[in-house]
């Protein structure tokens, strides 16, 4: 019985971070700043019970400067943001917005790099 707890407690986190996702993504192309306005979330994930939600954003496009601007202006955003996804999802109260770049598809891109590389010397070694 407490694993099926578990489980319910996990899908519920899973649709709320989903539907955060989709909600994140209608509030950024309502702000204001071009630059915020073009952001793509990539992931949403809910912790501590909705309590908190980081949101992850994709940074291909953007040098270390605009990186640095992004978080400052969706920090100040925030509570916008969190309102708006109140509005949107119906909730009573909104989690606590917390925006990262996400880095996966960079590690992603070097894990095949690397792979390229072994494949190559493996081929290279067979002749």
């Amino acid at each position: 019985m407490d694993q099926r707890k578990e489980n319910l407690a996990k899908i519920k986190l899973l649709r709320a971070s989903s539907a955060l996702k989709e909600v994140i993504s209608q509030a950024l192309g309502n702000l204001g700043d071009e630059l915020l306005k073009g952001l793509c979330v990539t992931d949403v994930e809910c912790k501590r019970g909705k309590y908190d939600a980081f949101i992850y954003l994709d940074k291909m496009m953007l040098d270390e400067k605009e990186q640095d601007y992004v978080l400052r202006h969706l920090k100040l955003a925030s509570g916008a943001i969190e309102e708006f996804c109140v509005e949107a999802l119906g909730w009573y109260k909104s989690p606590k917005l917390h925006f990262k770049f996400d880095d996966s598809l960079e590690r992603q891109n070097k894990m095949d790099a690397l792979f390229k590389k072994v494949q190559a010397e493996l081929e290279k070694g067979k002749k």
